[in-house]
C-alpha cells in the first residue's frame, strides 16, 4: 500500500509508541486541566504541528544530519534540556506557591468550559500563555523523536517504491490519528480533574510537584541522550 510493508505491525507499533508516556502528552494533559478544553486542543494542535514537522524533516533526511553531526545533536538536545528544565521549574515555583496559598484563598466557582480557570497545576496566568507555541517547542527540541522516526520508520518503506513521500506520508498520518485520539483523551480528562483540583488545593500541589520532577526528569534524560542512541 503505497510503499509501505507490513502495515499491521507498523499501526500495532506506532499505537504502543504514542502510549508512552512523555513531556509531550503530560503538557497537553496539564494544560487542559489547568485551563479547559479548547486550550488544550491549542496545545495539542501545537504538538501535531512539532511531530508533522518531524516527521518530514526525518522523511528529508534530517535525522542522518544529525547522527553524522555530533555537534548539531548536540546543540539541539541541550537546547531541548534547559527548556524542559525551565518548564519544570516554573512548576516547582507554582506547586510552592500553591502550598502557601492553600489556607489562605478560598476555592474559585467553576466557569463555562474552556475558560481560562485558576491553575490546578498551580501555574500562574504569565505560565499559561502560549500553550500552542509551548507545546511546538517541547515537541520540536527533541532529537532522539528525529533519530527514532527514522530508525522506526525505514523498516516500513518499500525501498523500491518510486514515491517514498507517499510512504512516510502514510505512516506519518497513522502516527498522528493516534496521536490526535490519545491527546484529545487525556484533555478530557484532564478537564475533568480541573474540577476537583479547583477545591482541592494541596492535592493539585502535591500532583504539580510531581509533573515538575517529571519535566525535570525528562530535561536529565535528554541531556545524556546519545545519537547513537
Amino acid at each position: 500500500m503505497l510503499g509501505v510493508i507490513h502495515y499491521p505491525t507498523y499501526a500495532l507499533g506506532a499505537l504502543l509508541i504514542v502510549l508512552l508516556p512523555g513531556p509531550n502528552s503530560l503538557y497537553v494533559l496539564s494544560t487542559a486541566a489547568r485551563a479547559g478544553i479548547s486550550t488544550g486542543y491549542r496545545a495539542a494542535a501545537g504538538v501535531f504541528l512539532g511531530d508533522t514537522t518531524l516527521i518530514t524533516l526525518t522523511s528529508l533526511g534530517a535525522a542522518s544530519l544529525l547522527r553524522t553531526t555530533p555537534v548539531i545533536f548536540d546543540a539541539v538536545k541541550l537546547i531541548g534540556a534547559v527548556y524542559l528544565l525551565v518548564i519544570g521549574y516554573g512548576m516547582l515555583k507554582a506547586a510552592r506557591d500553591l502550598w502557601r496559598e492553600r489556607h489562605a484563598t478560598p476555592a474559585a466557582p467553576a466557569g463555562p468550559e474552556g475558560s481560562a480557570q485558576p491553575a490546578p497545576s498551580g501555574q500562574p496566568e504569565a505560565a499559561q500563555t502560549s500553550p500552542f507555541r509551548r507545546a511546538l517547542l517541547i515537541s520540536l527540541l527533541n532529537p532522539k523523536a528525529i533519530l527514532f522516526l527514522l530508525s522506526f520508520f525505514v523498516q516500513f518503506v518499500d525501498p523500491s517504491y518510486a514515491s517514498p513521500g507517499f510512504s512516510f506520508a502514510v505512516l506519518g498520518g497513522t502516527v498522528q490519528l493516534f496521536s490526535f485520539l490519545y491527546l484529545s483523551t487525556l484533555i478530557l480528562a484532564g478537564h475533568r480533574l480541573a474540577a476537583v483540583f479547583r477545591v482541592r488545593r494541596r492535592l493539585s500541589a502535591t500532583l504539580t510537584t510531581g509533573v515538575a520532577a517529571l519535566f525535570i526528569g525528562f530535561a536529565a534524560k535528554l541531556a545524556t541522550a546519545s545519537a547513537a542512541g
